[in-house]
């Protein structure tokens, strides 16, 4: 079953590209003489469509030549959604749909790691949400990405493009506010401080918001300066410094319990912090750029980037419903939560307080070679490259939960044991009532762990035209991995392949092929506290499509189809609760994801610009690990939704010199990593726009039909995230 469904999912691809490339040639540009010139005309080059994109083969390639599915999320659509952190965009990403805060899952795969102009070193790794204002456009490579990014998940990659300083002189000052009281602000002015030498950029952003979940509140400031050097005519320095400073009270934030088929089982205002309780993350981020025109046709590359950060956090922790536990547990409880005088109903939830400290220190350098040269009349674009990270993290907790604090031998006077305020109090999740003073409970200290990662690659890649109809391009890399925690130690290298080739039989159609490797060693605290240690997950992608330029330039459409085989497969274990001694994750096998994706950017009409993108996924388990999972085989893969469509339109309306605009984002049924059901959703959101001389308005309407979804399932002790009810914000600019 499992060869003919795949089978007959590659037919209807073929059908599909047949379809599109009969059409072609009737809504074609006609051709050139030099179809390596791909000219995009039309506002959708000034709009939604980037042309562009060196992410996909770390050279300047054009849209058409590129072998992979690639996605560019320009600073035009950011803006016209109202984009302020990264969990906005998703919408926009055929085949991407959030997994938990920052994480995505994306071709059936979560995935959490991401780039900042292409190279390592993420400020807000973990629980905190990347913010948008120092953003320039988001790039998507989908599918694995090992051959140039080394280490990562099948399903693609995310690397935002950071504004850099400018020589044209401009400055624009907003102010913005919103329900949930949501204020803020953002400034920011580049231009020339020596004319074509010395250019620079000084930027601030802050904002502060309330939230629809209890006892929570959020702070972001985010400051930024950077100098562009042209030290001479070959030499280009780019130096970049930005400051990142988060205070989100009432965080971690967890889900809101549901029952086995996706209904929240209490209001989605349900959070099981306290008012006391916050995340924090203060950041500090360097970055060097150095563009070196060496000689005729050979350039460099290279950057350095290095961020230190903090992040604490005090916050409790779902461990479960009383109403969920076994009979003979509920025996054992019930009698000394009555006696504590904690709620003890069936919806009551006992929660786990959390006390953490992370420290980072990161440091990468990456340096790309490219020349481009012509042998035996084959025109070649070669890349040569090497990459050096290394990642320093200090994390100490304590922790507190009846479990430990009903423990007898953590007491140096067990009469303490019976203290209330000892001990983590029960909530009732249909009435809660916050008020706990953590300050008294008892902190059970656990060991301080210290832990080193490195990662080391080297990687040769050739871009070939070889005529005027056919690209080939193919590439290795190999990775050399270390992990060190403690006295454990682990490592292991990797080669990574890559080849593609494009047809065009037109200037306006490209066919693409590639094959694709990835792998994703484990982190060292994720390996298991004693026996055989987890090997990395390998991926292997098999991708075909077709990309087409239409209406005289004014729209372009990439379809794609692909299969993924990801091997040795680790997820998250849903029993596992800090401290438990169980392992953190389970090795269950092999998971197969396939489908097809659909998206479409441009110009519909003169006046009417959009996006639409659709994306067919099915990610199974399709071999499994006795002795970790029974009865995997044929499981679905938590959080890999089978259907996704977003669409956003954007009409202009010359006369009055405004625009509206209107987007839906549909996502289908998926299951939680504990199995249960993750019901589908439709939302809608609407933006106006109008500018009077230099002032900008624009006002944007989210979740306009205040629909009550979840973004995504976690466990069943901590539920499903749930989306943002309805939300209105306002923002004033004015342009120097």
């Amino acid at each position: 079953m499992k060869q003919s469904h795949t089978t007959a999912l590659f037919k209807k691809s073929f059908i599909v590209m047949a379809v599109a490339s009969a059409l072609s040639p009737t809504l074609s540009l006609a051709q050139g003489d030099d179809i390596e010139v791909i000219t995009v005309k039309g506002r959708a080059a000034q709009f939604y469509f980037v042309e562009q994109a060196t992410m996909a083969t770390k050279t300047p390639t054009d849209y058409m030549d590129l072998p992979q599915s690639v996605q560019v999320l320009s600073k035009q659509l950011i803006q016209d959604q109202a984009a302020r952190q990264t969990t906005d965009l998703y919408r926009s990403i055929s085949g991407v749909t959030q997994f938990s805060y920052s994480g995505v899952t994306a071709r059936g795969f979560r995935q959490d790691q991401v780039r900042y102009d292409g190279v390592q070193g993420d400020p807000y790794s973990g629980f905190s949400i990347p913010q948008l204002f120092n953003v320039e456009r988001v790039e998507v490579l989908k599918g694995p990405t090992g051959m140039l990014y080394g280490a990562g998940q099948p399903g693609g990659l995310l690397n935002y493009v950071s504004k850099k300083p400018k020589f044209d002189q401009t400055s624009e000052v907003a102010l913005f506010a919103g329900n949930d009281n949501l204020l803020g602000g953002h400034a920011e002015t580049t231009g020339t401080l020596s004319e074509d030498v010395l250019a620079y950029r000084v930027a601030g952003f802050h904002q502060n918001k309330e939230s629809y979940r209890n006892n929570v509140e959020e702070s972001n400031t985010l400051l930024s300066a950077g100098l562009t050097w042209y030290a001479n005519e070959k030499t280009e320095l780019i130096f970049q410094y930005d400051h990142i400073d988060q205070a989100l009270d009432g965080h971690r934030l967890r889900g809101v319990p549901v029952d086995d088929n996706g209904h929240f089982l209490t209001d989605i205002s349900y959070n099981a912090n306290e008012k006391s309780d916050f995340q924090e993350l203060k950041a500090d981020v360097f970055q060097l750029t150095a563009n070196f025109d060496i000689a005729n046709n050979l350039t460099n590359t290279t950057v350095v980037r290095g961020f230190s950060n903090e992040r604490s956090q005090q916050y409790h922790e779902n461990l479960g419903l009383i109403g969920d536990l076994p009979d003979a547990q509920k025996a054992q409880y019930l009698p000394v939560l009555e006696m504590l005088g904690m709620a003890t109903q069936d919806t009551a939830m006992m929660r786990q307080y959390r006390d953490q400290v992370r420290e980072n220190e990161e440091l990468s350098l990456t340096t790309d070679f490219v020349y481009e040269g012509t042998f035996a009349d084959i025109e070649h674009m070669i890349l040569f490259g090497a990459d050096y990270a290394r990642a320093d993290q200090e994390f100490g907790y304590k922790i507190s939960d009846l479990g430990r604090t009903l423990n007898p031998e953590n007491y140096a006077n067990p009469k303490e044991m019976f203290n209330p305020a000892n001990h983590v109090p029960t909530l009732d999740i249909l009435n809660p009532v916050y008020g706990a003073d953590t300050s008294n409970y008892k902190l059970i200290n656990t060991a301080q762990r210290s832990s080193k990662t490195t990662r080391q690659g080297i990687y040769l890649q050739d871009q070939m035209r070889l005529n005027e109809q056919w690209i080939a391009i193919a590439g290795l890399r190999y990775d050399r991995f270390e992990d060190k925690e403690g006295d454990k130690e682990a490592s292991d290298n990797k080669l990574s392949p890559r080849i593609g080739a494009i047809y065009q039989p037109t200037e306006n159609m490209s066919l693409f092929v590639n094959r694709s490797e990835g792998f994703s060693p484990q982190p060292i605290r994720k390996q298991p506290e004693s026996g055989e240690m987890f090997g990395p997950e390998s991926s292997t992608q098999h991708e075909f499509g077709v990309k087409n330029i239409w209406l005289d330039g004014s729209l372009t459409t990439t379809f794609a189809a692909y299969h993924i085989v990801k091997e040795d497969v680790k997820v998250s274990n849903p029993n596992y609760v800090e401290g438990s001694g169980l392992s953190e994750q389970l090795q269950i096998g092999e998971v197969t994801s396939k489908g097809v994706e659909l998206d479409v950017v441009g110009d519909i009409t003169e006046h009417l610009t959009g996006t639409i993108n659709y994306a067919f996924n099915d990610a199974t388990i399709t071999a499994g690990n006795p002795q970790d999972i029974s009865d995997t085989v044929g499981d679905e893969f938590a959080n890999a939704p089978d259907h996704t469509l977003g669409m956003w339109a954007r009409y202009a309306l010359p006369t009055l010199n405004s625009s509206v605009s209107l987007g839906f984002d549909y996502v289908d049924e998926r299951v939680s990593l504990s199995g249960q059901k993750v019901r589908s959703y439709v939302t809608w959101d609407a933006s106006w726009q109008t500018k009077i001389d230099n002032i900008e308005i624009q006002l944007n309407l989210k979740n306009i039909f205040d629909k009550e979804y979840a973004t995504s399932g976690f466990n069943k002790r901590n539920g499903h995230f749930p989306g943002e009810p309805r939300s209105v914000v306002l923002q004033v600019s004015y342009a120097l």
